[in-house]
């Protein structure tokens, strides 16, 4: 007999952690640091922007954005996108955005990159956006910035997929912008007196799962042509300092850097701990588990077992060594960690604490 989540939830509640323990988790050698070049090129183009756009991932909505963000680039209008709405449990929308509004964010938009979701109103704020000394200029200019692997460059191709039709044929028309010069005393490439180099054909972006896919700093690409709008693609770019090792398990979990830096089983361990707590069961179901489990180690093994992740290992023994078969811990977190990321074990909304206003891990 297959138990409800309710069931699930009451068998297990008595043994679920009500804090994580973070020992002495070091959070700072998680990061690469706050990329200060890449920060630096951003402060020195804003003369050629009219908006900037600020990228993140809707499961964490409230925490992870970089604050030198605000501080170094806040002159202009500023945009706020909360990507991979489709991964993110959203019943308290609201709260979030009242949150968001306090903080002086007061144009926030969810978006789905991957289907589109939600992408013309986008354009259709930038579009009405104040454009200051640019007013006399024809064609838009906006900056896209974030944390890494928030889905800068999906939402990039998403407008023009929306606004060029670009990347939805093979047969998909063409088009190649010629560089224009910079206005004089202008940031330039390489000594050259040229606007960074225009992208407008096919997929102009790259995009992958894992941090650090954009390297380049400044790709211009089109994106619509009524009116003409640019985006200026930048890589991610981190905070200096991570506010708290919370703050850090949080960022590792959305991907916005290398697994293996933090652990893979200890973020498989936090995750496990933040489902339970917030009682989002669907791991037990997706893996089959039977019930709910607040020890990562009894979870990875079934995990593993399900999946026939297993490793042969040499013990030592009175009589020689002997193969024996374990199962595959790292494998299976990677699993957990993959199906969490892509939707398998239903949206989540991991800032749930900050909404309600209990902190979940010991200081």
């Amino acid at each position: 007999m297959q138990l409800t989540p309710r069931a699930l939830c009451a068998a297990g509640r008595a043994a679920f952690r009500e804090s994580f323990p973070v020992g002495g988790r070091d959070v700072a050698r998680w990061f690469p640091g706050h990329m200060a070049k890449g920060l630096r090129k951003m402060q020195s183009s804003l003369k050629l922007v009219d908006c900037i756009l600020e990228v993140h991932d809707a499961r964490i909505p409230l925490s992870g954005r970089n604050p030198l963000f605000q501080e170094t680039l806040g002159l202009k209008p500023h945009l706020l996108v909360l990507n991979k709405m489709d991964l993110a449990d959203l019943k308290e929308q609201q709260k979030i955005m009242q949150h968001l509004e306090r903080e002086g964010l007061k144009n926030v938009i969810f978006t789905n990159c991957v289907k589109d979701e939600n992408i013309k109103q986008v354009t259709e704020l930038v579009g009405s956006s104040c454009r200051y000394h640019r007013g006399e200029s024809v064609e838009y200019c906006i900056m896209v910035i974030g944390v890494p692997n928030v889905g800068k460059s999906s939402l990039i191709n998403a407008l023009r997929r929306q606004h060029l039709r670009k990347g939805t044929s093979p047969g998909a028309r063409r088009w190649r912008a010629q560089p224009r010069p910079l206005p004089p005393g202008s940031p330039s490439s390489g000594g050259s007196s040229r606007r960074p180099a225009v992208q407008a054909a096919g997929k102009a972006t790259k995009v992958g799962g894992e941090p650090g896919i954009t390297r380049a700093v400044m790709s211009r690409v089109q994106v619509c042509e009524r009116p003409l709008m640019f985006l200026l693609d930048t890589p991610g770019v981190l905070a200096p300092r991570i506010q708290n090792v919370e703050t850090g398990l949080k960022l590792a979990l959305c991907g916005t850097v290398l697994d293996h830096l933090v652990g893979e089983e200890t973020l498989a361990d936090y995750l496990l701990y933040t489902l339970n707590r917030h009682q989002l069961l669907g791991y037990v179901q997706h893996y089959g588990l039977g019930q709910a489990c607040d020890d990562i180690t009894s979870v990875l093994k079934q995990v593993a077992v399900r999946l026939r992740k297993t490793q042969k290992v040499k013990v030592l023994t009175g009589t020689g060594d002997v193969n024996v078969v374990q199962p595959n811990y790292p494998a299976a977190a990677r699993d957990f960690l993959r199906a969490f990321r892509s939707g398998a074990l239903g949206p989540v909304m991991l800032d749930r604490d900050i909404l309600q206003g209990v902190p979940s891990v010991e200081p």
